[in-house]
């Protein structure tokens, strides 16, 4: 038996260096300032010239009014990363000679401010989330492609839309901008697009591929003015869009170009042919993809094909690919209805659609349930049976599970299953046809028929997730721990990872292992000191945790920037106090004021004790069990199934049952 060693892998901890930033705003918005400083855990001062800039400690979160800016060339020699923002919905006051010379651009409005947003972009921009380390781990990924002349119609189905998919691609070629005359335009305006990036941003947790299709490969953009595609794909950068996809005809100084000034965006190096005349067997095939991956950090390659035989061509210059090149990874096609064969075996951003969307995007394109049920049809995806165990049936959670699997055209059978004795579980997870198991309350790590655990199962001590997985010698299983990654998850919604850094957070429970997961994520969060209330920490949890004894405890020590709540309902009334004694720095200035959270991670009391409400009210963010679990059950589904089901979807469909 094999069992991981209880240490957190490194590519787990997150990386937390102290951002510098500046922030340029309109006039009449210097709030933006301070949610941003909020959300990045720093303080916030307003200066009123760029010399000003200088000699303010790099821990602050400086804000300057845009217009003060005579000198726009001179915002590059600051030493920090300049971040000009906007209102569009107040007097819009955007300049592209100022922007040209700052790192971002962040757009948002104020009718329908999302926080969420500004924490999201600054994780992206400044390094602290890597959505493409995430992705390249899984075996297979897809993108969304987008075909709304206007995105806005998208958003009210867009949670539907994404089920399924791991990243959305705004087809800007495709957009079509309102006009007075109602005469269509080829290209949307730069500010256009931007407002159309900054709605979809809003909507969705999955990142955006920016995509400018010329009119030879299927696309509007004119292939005339080459510099025009990088003007495009220079502010998608700008706007911290994760992917920009950069045509391979364009030339090399323009694709060395945005190589260089990509930050934390990843290329796609695009390549299409429609004549129906190209071979992958041929030597150009090869070319191609070498060509592409000199910036590329994903090549794509798409061809229109005639014959099925051109399928197997192409999977034998995938396989060449994969045996030769380490790296980027290739993302191959075939267009037209005898190509799909190639999109249902491609495992690298395969484009998808869906039956709400206007028109597919390119000649046999499949949604993700098509896409399940072909491999299914073809013996690549065998019907597994997938368990729910213990106490799952009364709250729906294997009901919501199974309407997942149904959504997404999986064959498997979800079974709910009473957890009697660990004899019982074993006999489950031995059977030949066990395709994987959410278990509620969790095993303990200790359980012997458990062959291999992950890092974190063993580090909490607690399973909650057994996933299954082909390997060349047979079955995998690994007990895995979902709930400590929606615990992260709900914790860097609103804040930056960094904003976590060497501060205080304060853990209460009956007994420990009510907290472990808990711990676990703010450990990987680089909290602490981390005290504990109500229990005792093992000494193997960490030497930086420690026990309050008492009320004289609590005034020597560092005020907590997060509090946990892991009692369970009945006992939630002793949290409020503590919320109470430590929101005193609400007395603060607004400018030194830090923001504080808090979670609860029990059922919930509605009405008077409503510890999540109390907190709410006295100024703290505070999220309750309905948040967590929603993203837990995204990590599980995505080491169940090894498919994305987002976040707004599961908070929409599973309704109540998240709760318990």
């Amino acid at each position: 038996m094999t069992k991981s060693v209880g240490v957190m892998k490194i590519e787990e901890i997150i990386h937390n260096e102290t951002p510098r930033l500046l922030v340029l705003f309109d006039r009449g918005q210097e709030d933006i300032v301070r949610v941003v400083a909020e959300v990045l855990g720093q303080r916030h001062v307003i200066v009123e010239t760029l010399e000003g800039a200088a000699g303010q400690p790099d821990n602050a979160v400086l804000g300057l009014d845009n217009s003060l800016i005579s000198q726009p060339q001179d915002i590059p020699t600051k030493s920090r990363t300049v971040i000009t923002a906007h209102c569009i919905d107040a007097q819009d006051y955007r300049d592209e000679n100022l922007t040209a010379f700052c790192d971002y651009e962040y757009l948002y409005t104020q009718k329908q401010f999302v926080r969420r947003d500004v924490a999201r972009f600054m994780s992206f921009v400044l390094g602290q989330i890597k959505p493409h380390d995430d992705l390249r781990k899984k075996a297979r990924t897809t993108l969304l492609s987008t075909t709304f002349p206007d995105i806005r119609a998208a958003l009210p189905n867009l949670d539907i839309l994404s089920v399924g998919a791991d990243s959305v691609e705004l087809r800007v070629d495709l957009l079509q901008e309102p006009t007075a005359d109602s005469a269509v335009i080829s290209v949307p305006s730069i500010m256009y697009v931007g407002e159309q990036v900054m709605l979809l941003r809003q909507r969705t947790e999955l990142p955006i591929i920016f995509t400018t299709r010329c009119t030879k490969e299927n696309g509007r953009f004119p292939m005339d003015d080459p510099m025009l595609f990088y003007t495009y794909l220079r502010k998608a950068l700008q706007w911290g869009c994760e992917y920009i996809d950069v045509e391979l005809w364009l030339p090399e100084g323009i694709r060395q170009k945005l190589a260089s000034e990509k930050g934390s965006s990843r290329i796609i190096s695009a390549w299409h042919d429609f004549s129906g005349r190209f071979k992958w067997s041929s030597a150009e095939a090869q070319q191609l993809f070498r060509d592409g991956a000199v910036y590329g950090d994903i090549v794509k390659m798409i061809a229109l094909v005639n014959t099925t035989e051109e399928n197997y061509e192409l999977e034998y210059f995938r396989s060449i690919i994969q045996t030769t090149y380490a790296h980027p990874p290739l993302s191959g096609l075939n267009m037209g209805p005898v190509g799909r064969l190639s999109r249902t075996l491609n495992k690298v951003f395969t484009p998808i659609t869906h039956p709400l969307l206007p028109m597919i995007a390119a000649p046999g394109q499949l949604s993700a349930a098509e896409i399940n049920s072909t491999l299914h049809s073809m013996g690549q995806m065998p019907k597994l049976d997938m368990y729910a165990i213990g106490n799952v049936r009364h709250n729906g959670q294997a009901m919501f599970f199974e309407k997942c699997l149904n959504e997404l055209s999986l064959p498997h059978q979800f079974l709910s299953i009473e957890q009697t004795s660990p004899s019982s579980i074993e006999r489950f997870i031995s059977r030949p046809n066990f395709g994987g198991a959410h278990i509620n309350p969790p095993l303990a790590a200790s359980a012997p028929y458990l062959p291999r655990l992950s890092n974190a199962a063993t580090a909490i001590g607690q399973v909650d997730t057994v996933a299954a997985h082909t390997t060349p010698s047979g079955k995998l299983l690994i007990g895995d721990n979902a709930t400590w990654k929606g615990i992260r998850a709900t914790l860097t919604r609103e804040f930056v990872p960094s904003a976590y850094a060497g501060q205080a957070a304060l853990v209460l429970a009956s007994h420990e292992a009510q907290a472990a997961a808990a711990i676990f994520a703010l450990g990987s969060l680089g909290i602490g000191p981390i005290y504990t209330i109500g229990f005792k920490p093992k000494d193997s949890m960490g030497a930086n945790i420690h026990q309050f004894r008492g009320v004289e405890d609590m005034k020597k020590v560092q005020e907590p920037l997060v509090i946990v709540s892991a009692l369970p309902a009945e006992k939630s009334f002793v949290v409020s106090p503590l919320l109470k004694h430590y929101s005193h720095s609400a007395n603060k200035p607004q400018s030194q004021r830090p923001g504080k959270v808090f979670v609860d991670l029990s059922n919930g009391v509605r009405g008077k004790g409503d510890s999540v409400a109390t907190a709410a009210s006295l100024g703290w963010t505070a999220y309750g069990i309905a948040d967590v679990n929603a993203w837990t059950t995204v990590e599980t589904l995505r080491l169940l199934v090894g498919q994305n089901v987002p976040f707004d979807f599961v908070r929409l469909a599973a309704g109540r049952s998240l709760y318990s």
